[in-house]
């Protein structure tokens, strides 16, 4: 199989409410990334438009029931449909999770926890050589949350993921906000965990928020990115790698996006780097967004003058 080269950039989930932004306006993004479930069809709308925006982006196609950890094997059909999609988008790389979704003909429309014993394990990269195989291209698998462990477990999440990759030549697509839920709920250390997978492997990070249940973290995915999950992408020296934000809510693409078009805004009428922080910074406090949400912005805006300018600044 042909090596997955790194790919540097931010990305954005594409979902229908996007859609017409996409079409209409030049979004200023490296690359999209696409629930692949969505667009497994002959035609139609979404795919027309899956096929148009990929004229314009680079697109990562990401799947939710490939179902690599079944009993049951991964189905021909979705492999076959799977591919067909992949050869007609030519993707950055083709990912799903590692997680069962069903069993038996039985879907439960979720990511199902693994166990990680050496019998998970051979079945995993059965599955994970087989999609391969078919696919003609290596996977990215990403971790994902979890609400329980099992007595039986003979390894770390991350053990498992180091030898899932070494015995069949996959990537890993990291998410940190999954890391910091699960890292949460069972009491591991997150810093053991990025310290234990293998970082040559990893080629796209996620980034998402989360909800407090009654005992646990949820990983809904429906709330801003949280600090501490901002401070694992930071200690994942993922500035290298391909990055996605994903927010479900349709009410906002993502504050990236509004920053980054308020700082072009700003560029036509101001000369200094402060007066645009300074008109950066009023209006994220207008809209209401957090300081360190702020400041993430305003460390970003600095970095690019920076680089295009060779100096230095200071973001207040």
């Amino acid at each position: 199989m042909t090596a997955i080269p790194l790919f540097e950039g931010f990305g954005l989930g594409l979902r229908p409410p996007h859609f017409d932004e996409f079409l209409q306006e030049d979004v200023p993004v490296d690359f999209v990334e696409v629930i692949s479930e969505n667009f497994l069809v002959a035609g139609g709308r979404p795919l027309h438009v899956l096929e148009r925006v990929r004229e314009r982006y680079p697109v990562a196609m990401h799947g939710v029931s490939m179902s690599i950890g079944s009993a049951d094997g991964v189905k021909p059909d979705y492999l076959r449909r799977l591919k067909a999609l992949a050869d007609r988008i030519d993707p950055l790389w083709v990912s799903d999770h590692l997680c069962w979704t069903g069993v038996e003909g039985f879907n439960s429309h979720d990511l199902l926890p693994m166990p990680y014993t050496q019998e998970a394990m051979d079945l995993v990269c059965a599955n994970i050589d087989r999609a391969q195989d078919v696919l003609k291209r290596p996977l990215l698998m990403e971790n994902a949350s979890t609400y329980l462990t099992f007595a039986d477990d003979q390894m770390s999440e991350w053990e498992f993921l180091t030898e899932m990759c070494r015995r069949t030549g996959c990537y890993l697509l990291l998410d940190g906000n999954k890391i910091y839920v699960s890292g949460t709920n069972h009491g591991f250390d997150t810093d053991a965990y990025l310290a234990g997978i293998p970082a040559d492997r990893v080629r796209q990070m996620h980034l998402a928020g989360h909800s407090r249940g009654e005992d646990l973290l949820i990983d809904t995915h429906d709330e801003p990115v949280p600090d501490p999950v901002w401070a694992l992408y930071e200690k994942a020296d993922a500035e290298k790698i391909a990055a996605v934000q994903q927010q479900e809510s349709s009410r906002v693409l993502t504050a990236r996006l509004a920053f980054d078009k308020s700082y072009a805004k700003a560029l036509e009428n101001e000369t200094t780097l402060q007066e645009k922080l300074t008109k950066i910074r009023r209006e994220g406090e207008d809209a209401g967004k957090s300081e360190a949400e702020i400041k993430r912005v305003l460390a970003y805006e600095t970095e690019q003058y920076n680089k295009a300018h060779k100096g230095s600044a200071a973001a207040a």
